[in-house]
């Protein structure tokens, strides 16, 4: 995805969620976001609105796939994997 496609998911009501560690998080995050660590995802998943579009990232792509993945099992039908954080830093 482009920047501007996640502005716009953003622009729409877009959930911008890091799955990083919080150390990770605490180290820099996308703005906007909410950390939501993978290793306890499925409890903050709860949380989630299902009728938002869901906007997951992490270093590389690989956590966010999982995160992705658990989502889309449990009935999320908008949820897009950005991949890694630095890619998006600049927008």
């Amino acid at each position: 995805m482009t920047c501007e496609e996640v502005k716009n998911l953003m622009t729409i009501g877009g959930q911008l969620i890091d799955v990083r560690s919080s150390v990770e998080f605490n180290q820099g995050a996308l703005d906007g976001a909410v950390n939501m660590p993978l290793e306890s995802f499925q409890y903050f998943a709860k949380n989630i609105d299902k009728t938002r579009p869901v906007i997951l990232y992490c270093r590389s792509g690989k956590r966010s796939g999982a995160a992705k993945q658990f989502l889309e099992t449990i009935g999320f039908g908008s949820v897009f994997n950005i991949g890694g954080y630095q890619r998006y830093a600049s927008c």
